[in-house]
């Protein structure tokens, strides 16, 4: 039988032994990587079992992601403390945001400028309904639940309604065989178009809060200037890359030593992402165009000599950093605020909002014969994407306070779960519908 110290019980040691992995971590404390390594130990062992399991459940694996990071943020809820130093550790912040470059790089390698310029009328039609329509309602969401708020945390919540994480469509599409219809084409067209409206609206609202943060007023002038400037920016990036790009990428294939192509690439994306924070914009846009200016093609020189190209030599990195950032996002979620019923209310509006203003983005396809129904449906996820922007409110502050609070960011993780759970069944039910119209399409 197991005898306690005088004065001891489990119940009164069982604090203390929470302590034990702090106590060593400060022990520990003259190597500053110490902490740290434990952090990633931690994060990407949770992110890859709770991946897993949403994979297995026939999920993506953003949402385990997502799930690992709600569950360590909340653990000091069950009174479990030992994890508390992973929120708000500066040297996990710094890696999530690396991430979240490398993702928007990645999202970039994936599409060319060459697939821009293809995508048809119907594609763009898409896109700016699938933009304009989930914006207002954002707006008028805020208006309505949270009208102490003020015009900045409604026009972010509408700018959060704009996101499309294709990703997910992408995925169900071609698991239905579907990848290569017309509504496919239309879809995946019109994210291209979508990713840089949403970047430059997030532009926008990250500019207005900016000027409000120095008690300068927001006109409809800075407003247009930001949009020139978002716009100037990526076409100058692009014009510039193109230019530039082929002979540099060119010259690293004489090298000798390996694994050019990805330092090339990656000084790209992180100078991009320079130069657009240089120029008053997310480092993100910048990120973002880099991948677009890498053009499959220029891989072939570095894939001669025996190197697999740059869209999966990057995947590696993105795999271990990544996570990190949407784990992160997980540990801003306060569980304890999904009880509120104001949080519920306004999860609820968003979501409706979000799902009804992508369905209206059906409404833009010019063609006869394709399922408007199945685009909008394919325009719904916000996954990846939204979790992005629901970071850079937290991050952003006016008067020294965060532009957007706890509860209005659990609201949006709610909205960006919902969605993306809800789309894979759906377009499956929807072509379902669709061949039963008409058999043997």
């Amino acid at each position: 039988m197991r005898h306690w110290p005088p004065g001891a019980s489990p119940r009164r040691l069982a604090p203390a032994a929470a302590l034990i992995p702090a106590v060593a971590l400060a022990s520990a404390g003259a190597d500053p990587v110490t902490p740290l390594a434990l952090a990633l130990a931690v994060i990407l062992a949770a992110a890859k079992l709770c991946g897993e399991l949403a994979v297995r459940l026939g999920q993506p694996a953003v949402l385990g992601e997502l799930l690992a990071g709600a569950l360590l943020g909340n653990l000091h809820h069950l009174g479990f403390h030992a994890l508390d130093f992973l929120r708000g550790d500066p040297s996990l912040a710094m890696l999530a945001h690396l991430g979240v470059l490398i993702l928007l790089f990645e999202v970039g390698l994936e599409s060319t400028v060459g697939e821009m310029a293809r995508v048809g009328l119907s594609s763009l039609l898409v896109a700016v309904v699938g933009v304009a329509t989930p914006f207002a309602l954002g707006y008028g969401v805020g208006v309505v639940l949270v009208p102490s708020a003020g015009p900045l945390v409604h026009a972010f919540l509408g700018a959060t309604l704009c996101a499309t994480s294709v990703g997910i469509t992408a995925r169900v599409l071609k698991d239905l065989g579907r990848s290569r219809s017309d509504e496919a084409r239309i879809i995946l067209g019109a994210a291209v178009i979508d990713d840089v409206l949403g970047l430059v609206i997030l532009a926008v609202v990250s500019g207005a809060v900016a000027a409000a943060g120095t008690g300068t007023s927001v006109s409809w002038t800075a407003i247009a200037a930001i949009v020139g400037k978002s716009a100037a920016f990526l076409g100058g990036a692009i014009a510039l890359g193109r230019l530039l790009v082929p002979p540099l990428l060119t010259a690293g294939a004489a090298f000798q030593g390996r694994w050019t192509q990805l330092s090339l690439g990656l000084a790209l994306a992180f100078g991009f992402s320079w130069l657009a924070g240089f120029f008053g914009l997310a480092p993100i846009v910048g990120a973002f165009a880099a991948g677009l200016v890498l053009e499959p093609d220029q891989s072939r020189a570095y894939e001669a000599r025996g190197e697999r190209s740059l869209e999966d030599v990057v995947h590696p990195i993105s795999a271990f950093l990544v996570p990190i950032f949407f784990v992160g996002m997980g540990m801003n979620t306060d569980l304890a605020s999904f009880g509120r019923t104001e949080v519920l209310g306004l999860a609820a509006a968003l979501t409706v909002a979000g799902v009804a203003g992508k369905l209206a983005s059906g409404l833009g396809v010019l063609q006869r014969g394709v399922d408007r129904l199945a685009v909008g449906v394919g325009m719904v996820p916000r996954g990846e994407v939204g979790l992005i922007f629901a970071g850079v409110g937290l991050r952003l502050s006016v008067g020294g306070r965060p532009l957007v609070d706890a509860g209005t960011y659990s609201a949006i993780v709610i909205l960006v779960v919902v969605t993306t759970l809800v789309t894979p069944p759906a377009l499956r039910a929807t072509f379902a519908r669709r061949d039963r119209r008409a058999p043997g399409v």
